[in-house]
């Protein structure tokens, strides 16, 4: 499984989305289950499935699915 699907399975789980919804650019309370408690249950499924630990201004950073990218690179994660 590469990063890319790895990073949009802990979505598709923890959002109950289906692919085709990644496409565009979720982001924080823009779908139902994106809110305070689904953002640091995505985090923490984030954080496990890459086997790193996201630092405070990142996790506030991280509002939507692009920005998780980018915030991902920081931690030497390639997409």
């Amino acid at each position: 499984m590469t990063n890319k699907q790895k990073y949009d399975k802990v979505f598709i789980d923890t959002f109950s989305i289906d692919e085709n919804t990644l496409s565009s650019n979720p982001a924080y309370n823009k779908i139902q289950l994106w809110d305070s408690v689904g953002h640091m249950t995505m985090i923490a499924g984030v954080e496990t499935t890459f086997n790193i630990t996201i630092e405070t201004d990142d996790i506030i950073n991280f509002s939507s699915y692009e920005k998780g990218f980018e915030i991902l690179a920081k931690y030497g994660i390639e997409f």
